[in-house]
């Protein structure tokens, strides 16, 4: 059923790449919070923006991990035909 030439849907290099991509992402989206966050005490500020931050992150993880299994597999399929 499987050949010795396709790719592994999963590779390390993909998710090295993702956790790279989804880090800057956590960072990118911690700083735009920050100036939602109702508050004037710079602490609460950093807390809810950073927890808000871990939430879409894992989000965009999950996200992107399906992306690349999806594409994997359509470039695996389009070469079988």
């Amino acid at each position: 059923m499987s050949d010795q030439n396709d790719k592994p849907l999963v590779s390390k290099a993909g998710i090295g790449f993702d956790l790279v991509l989804a880090s800057l992402f956590f960072l990118f989206m911690r700083e735009v919070l920050a100036g939602h966050v109702p508050s004037e005490d710079p602490t609460a500020i950093t807390v809810v923006s950073t927890m808000s931050s871990i939430a879409m992150t894992g989000i965009f993880w999950i996200a992107t991990n399906m992306l690349r299994v999806t594409w994997v597999d359509y470039s695996r399929n389009r070469d079988r035909k």
